[in-house]
């Protein structure tokens, strides 16, 4: 275990970028009850910060009120950010959850897939309370790895690169979580630091004692054998049969309770279409109600401007 713990503590130490850094404060302080704040995605990975980055707050206790009553039933929470930093406006996306309910998340137990299969992405500890939850988080990061490895062992190949059994992982869960993903996206995430990937598949796998052999070809095979297998097959029909279902209660959650929603709308639709959407109060407040003006002023600037481009 403490090959896969070294690994990972490297991985949450890496120095973010003085943006995400930035942001990490900006919402250990703007959230109440923070324990951790974990800087993960592709902002993380290209350094891009056209896009918008991506975060996962972990709180100590849950939110008060009806909001916190649908977090413990549905995590995450979700919510969109912005910070202004020398003129420039920075954009986060924010997932917020219990650490309580990430320590669960992890172990790769429950229903839930997306937990353990973010985190053994490249992730960096932004933000902590103290000592205590840096030492909680790398656990539970380690946990996370040791699943996603488990079920890779039994998804993947027989025998193969280390990459072949991380590819298998990540088609698998983008099929079970009711992700759209462009074909090869576990190509470009693997791409980044493919050595990383290869020492935390073996790491993880010793450290729950699954045996493998190494061959002279420069492939493993995983020791899994008829029993153990079956096990973690049957596991894993059960979360590709709810994953759909449950991300989408996700979803239908998130409709109505996606805190920043309307600003987020607004600037994907800006980003996407070069049209300017007004914020007003009540279409920040009520963006369900208020989505079916948006569009219709959406498609009439889209349809003059078709029409002024047949003229020209």
């Amino acid at each position: 275990m403490e090959a896969l713990q070294t690994l990972v503590r490297e991985d949450l130490a890496r120095t973010a970028p003085p943006p995400g850094c930035a942001m990490g404060q900006a919402l250990a302080s703007r959230i109440e009850a923070v324990a951790a704040v974990l800087f993960y995605g592709s902002v993380l990975r290209t350094g891009d910060l056209d896009g918008v980055m991506d975060f996962y707050v972990l709180t100590h206790d849950p939110r008060p009120g009806w909001r916190g009553l649908a977090g413990r039933v549905l995590w995450p929470d979700v919510s969109y950010h912005e910070l202004e930093i020398d003129g420039r406006t920075l954009r986060a996306k924010v997932a917020t959850m219990t650490l309580v309910q990430f320590r669960s998340a992890v172990t790769g137990r429950r229903i839930d897939t997306t937990i353990w299969t973010r985190f053994v992405q490249p992730s960096a500890l932004a933000w902590a309370s103290g000592t205590e939850t840096v030492q909680e988080i790398s656990r539970a990061v380690a946990m996370a790895a040791c699943a996603a490895t488990r079920f890779a062992a039994a998804l993947g190949p027989p025998e193969g690169s280390a990459l072949d059994y991380w590819r298998a992982l990540f088609r698998r869960t983008y099929a079970a979580e009711f992700r759209v993903e462009a074909r090869g996206r576990e190509n470009d995430i693997l791409s980044v630091d493919p050595g990383r990937y290869e020492r935390l598949l073996l790491a993880a796998w010793r450290a729950q004692d699954l045996a493998f052999e190494e061959t002279a070809q420069g492939t493993v095979r995983p020791a899994l054998g008829a029993r153990a297998r079956g096990r973690v097959l049957a596991a894993w029909r059960l979360r590709r049969a709810l994953g759909k279902p449950l991300n989408l209660a996700r979803l239908a959650k998130a409709a109505f309770t996606f805190e920043g929603g309307a600003r987020y709308a607004a600037w994907k639709i800006e980003r996407h279409t070069g049209l300017r959407v007004p914020l007003t109060p009540w279409r920040e407040k009520h963006p369900i109600l208020a989505s079916p003006g948006v569009f219709w002023r959406l498609w009439k600037a889209r349809r003059a401007q078709a029409t002024a481009g047949g003229d020209s």
